[in-house]
């Protein structure tokens, strides 16, 4: 490589790491912060190619950075280096909205809870049903992952949901599924096995305070909803 090539993305890099210092992450393009993100990956290589490839196959950040590792690596130029940066810089966004809700009572720290749904769930290709067991001062004990299923459909037992908060000494639930087609829309089914569970769940005093569909467009709430 010569001197010029070298100082050419050495140079725009460089305005890159500036501009996110002096005026926030907000001012980066996608495309830009995942330039950042693979430079530190690939330190000797002009990386805004492949993230500008990234974005215009998954979408945006968010998506390269839940995207399968068998779709990651079709992609020319995208090693082992690469999808570690990726997969590390995932983790890390997940374990900080986890922790904005750890401690802390969920009802009164709402928008972090969503936050935290929507890195953890939204792009993902399947549907996920995930139960959030809280105490009586609704704070979080665990988070835990039910069932998994298809492009468009989980099973889900609600028995063995309240089942399962009775052995954590759970007092109350939110229960958050995705839907992966993009449309956070309750579905029947949907709606009906909401109302088996917060049926089953009141008989036990184990309250039911919301259920949440997630997806890469937004969420919806049944509470909001008044389905709850």
């Amino acid at each position: 490589m010569s001197d010029q090539e070298d100082a050419h993305y050495v140079g725009h890099r460089q305005r890159l790491k500036d501009k996110l210092r002096t005026a926030g992450p907000a001012s980066l393009a996608d495309y830009e912060l995942l330039e950042l993100l693979l430079c530190l990956a690939v330190p000797r290589r002009d990386m805004k190619p492949l993230a500008k490839q990234l974005i215009t196959i998954f979408g945006d950040y968010a998506g390269v950075l839940s995207a399968p590792e068998e779709r990651l690596k079709e992609i020319s130029g995208v090693g082992p280096t690469v999808i570690s940066a990726i997969r590390l810089a995932e983790a890390s966004a997940a374990r900080l909205a986890r922790a904005k809700v750890l401690e802390q009572p969920v009802l009164s720290n709402w928008q972090a809870l969503l936050d935290y749904c929507q890195v953890a769930m939204a792009h993902e290709s399947h549907e996920q049903f995930r139960i959030l067991f809280l105490d009586k001062k609704n704070r979080l004990i665990r988070d835990e992952i039910q069932q998994k299923g298809t492009v468009d459909h989980t099973p889900v037992y609600p028995r063995e949901i309240i089942k399962r908060a009775l052995e954590l000494n759970s007092t109350a639930l939110i229960i958050v599924h995705n839907h992966p087609s993009g449309d956070p829309t309750p579905s029947r089914d949907d709606i009906d096995m909401t109302r088996r569970i917060e049926e089953i769940g009141n008989q036990l005093g184990i309250k039911l305070h919301d259920h949440l569909i997630i997806s890469k467009t937004g969420h919806q709430s049944f509470r909001s909803l008044g389905l709850l």
